[in-house]
C-alpha cells in the first residue's frame, strides 16, 4: 500500500496522498448516490473505506479502525436498502422523518459516542491527532450513516453538523484540500436534503379518492 501513501501532487502548499485524494473523491460520489436514494452508495462507501484502511493499516491504527466501522456500517446499509428497495413510487427506498424517539436515541448515541470515543483517543495519543473532534466527526459520521441506512431525512442534518466542525478544523489545521472537499460536501448536504424533505412529505401526504396520483 505504499503507492496509496504516495504524494500525488501538491495543491495550496499541501502535500495530497493518493489514499486522501481517492478517498475523498469516493465519498462525494457516494453522497451524490446517497442522494438520488441509489443502492450503489453503500458498495462506493465501502470502497472508500477499504482503500482508506489499506493506506492507514500498519502506521496509523486509529484511523485503520474507524474506517473498519465505516465499511461495517456500509454493510448494514447496503442490508437495510435491499431490503427497502422498491417502497417508494419510484422503485428506490421510500424517505422519511425519524420520530421524536428515533432522534433522541441518535443524539443520546452520538453525546454518549463521542465522550467514549474521546477518551479512548487521549488514552492513547497514537490513534489521533486531535481526540475530542476527531471523535466528534467519526462518531457524527456513523451516526448520519445510520440514519442514511434508515432511510431518515435527519441523515442530512447529521453531515451538517458534521461539516460544521470538519471544514473550519481542517482549515485551521492546514489541511486545505480537505477543506475544501468538506465545504462541496456541505453543497451537496443542502441539494440532498431538499429533495429528501419534499419526497418525505409528498409520501407523507394522503391521495384523495378519485385524484390522479
Amino acid at each position: 500500500m505504499n503507492t496509496l501513501n504516495s504524494e500525488a501532487f501538491t495543491l495550496f502548499g499541501q502535500h495530497i496522498k493518493w489514499a486522501d485524494m481517492i478517498g475523498n473523491l469516493f465519498g462525494l460520489a457516494a453522497l451524490a448516490l446517497g442522494w438520488r436514494r441509489s443502492i450503489w452508495t453503500w458498495p462506493v462507501q465501502f470502497l472508500a473505506g477499504l482503500i482508506l484502511f489499506g493506506a492507514f493499516f500498519g502506521h496509523l491504527t486509529g484511523s485503520a479502525g474507524k474506517q473498519a466501522v465505516v465499511m461495517l456500517v456500509a454493510l448494514y446499509g447496503w442490508w437495510q436498502w435491499q431490503r427497502g428497495k422498491g417502497q417508494g413510487e419510484d422503485g428506490h427506498i421510500a424517505v422519511r422523518f425519524a420520530t421524536w424517539r428515533e432522534r433522541g436515541a441518535m443524539a443520546a448515541a452520538a453525546a454518549a459516542g463521542t465522550v467514549a470515543v474521546a477518551l479512548l483517543f487521549t488514552a492513547y495519543p497514537k490513534l489521533s491527532w486531535d481526540p475530542w473532534p476527531d471523535a466528534y466527526i467519526f462518531v457524527g459520521t456513523v451516526v448520519a450513516m445510520y440514519a442514511q441506512a434508515r432511510g431518515m431525512v435527519e441523515f442530512w442534518f447529521a453531515w451538517l453538523l458534521v461539516d460544521l466542525v470538519g471544514v473550519p478544523l481542517n482549515f485551521a489545521n492546514g489541511y486545505a484540500f480537505s477543506g475544501f472537499v468538506y465545504v462541496i460536501y456541505g453543497a451537496l448536504v443542502l441539494w440532498g436534503l431538499r429533495d429528501w424533505w419534499l419526497r418525505s412529505r409528498a409520501a407523507a401526504q394522503p391521495t384523495l379518492e378519485g385524484a390522479p396520483a
